[in-house]
């Protein structure tokens, strides 16, 4: 990560060197991601016209631009591809992300230079028909492009049927209301962020639907040369959202995962210790491999071990069924 950072100078950079232009796709949640990191930068480095001097540019990712179950054309890395393409030619200067879009190798000369502090990571069910999972009747027909719901639904409830939704929030819930399923699940903490969590008709607990690694939390993409870009958003960076994610990340790593494998994962921070949850299932839910792991002395290195050798101990048990 930079050093510290000096926020007059790089006020006069902002000013008199060039703007900090600032990537994301064009969803409502994504603008909301962008538009917050430009506030808290104006903030940060008292800039008056955040506009001007900390533009927003908006792209159309692959992601939004295909049809279907996205697991058939990789996953992840598909709403961030065009924006890691602008990085490198330099037509913008950071990239704002969804962590767990984010593929956990990132290419050659990219980094994360900052995480926002971590929202609500739970999943949140909603139905206008039915109050809770419990509710829903013997073959109810579910709502969701995500293969770790899925899977963990299928796990609970086995009766229940799945079609694919995919779309932003306001185009699910849509869909939901047009009767094109009974109920659908959506990120938590993206429903706050719109300033739409009433919409939620049950927040699910994390024992019973444990979150996606990264879920909830906003990252910073800039590239390795760009120190002008790193020191401006170093002070954005909330140093206990990045260990636990990193050990997500790690775990994720480790099982190889991507859009086509139900794995779930979140770390905890209790002073300087460190304790997470990972799982793996078979697509059905039928199966369903879960580890708990504990450090103490939590940091970037120590968070990102723990969390690969929980993979690989998941892994190796799984080649073995």
């Amino acid at each position: 990560m930079a050093g510290k950072v000096q926020p007059v100078d790089n006020v006069r950079a902002l000013y008199m060197q060039r703007p900090l232009k600032i990537g994301t796709r064009g969803s409502p949640l994504a603008l909301y991601q962008a538009r917050l990191v430009q506030s808290l930068l104006a903030k940060k480095h008292s800039v008056y016209n955040p506009d001007k001097y900390l533009p927003i540019c908006i792209y159309t990712t692959s992601g939004d631009k295909l049809k279907g179950d996205l697991s058939e054309f990789g996953g992840k890395g598909l709403f961030t591809k065009e924006l890691e393409s602008s990085l490198e030619v330099g037509d913008i200067d950071i990239a704002v992300h969804s962590m767990k879009d984010v593929p956990t190798q990132l290419q050659n000369g990219h980094k994360i230079g900052a995480v926002l502090e971590r929202e609500d990571p739970r999943d949140a069910f909603i139905s206008p028909r039915y109050g809770s999972i419990e509710e829903l009747p013997q073959g109810a027909l579910v709502g969701t492009a995500s293969l770790r719901r899925r899977a963990q639904l299928a796990s609970i409830r086995p009766d229940i049927q799945f079609a694919l939704i995919r779309g932003n929030v306001g185009t699910r819930l849509k869909k939901l209301k047009a009767g094109e399923c009974d109920a659908t699940f959506l990120a938590y903490a993206g429903l706050k962020r719109l300033e739409q969590p009433g919409v939620a008709t049950q927040i699910i607990s994390l024992d019973q639907m444990l979150c996606a690694p990264a879920q909830a939390a906003i990252g910073i993409e800039v590239m390795d040369g760009n120190g002008f870009a790193a020191e401006i958003i170093a002070p954005l960076n909330h140093v206990e959202t990045l260990i636990r994610i990193t050990a997500e990340r790690a775990f994720l790593r480790a099982l190889d995962g991507s859009c086509r494998t139900p794995i779930a994962a979140l770390a905890r921070l209790e002073k300087n210790k460190l304790f997470m949850r990972g799982e793996l299932l078979a697509d059905d839910g039928s199966q369903r491999w879960t580890r708990d792991g504990f450090i103490h002395k939590a940091n970037l290195e120590t968070a990102a071990r723990l969390g690969f050798r929980m993979g690989q101990s998941i892994k190796a048990e799984q080649s073995t069924v």
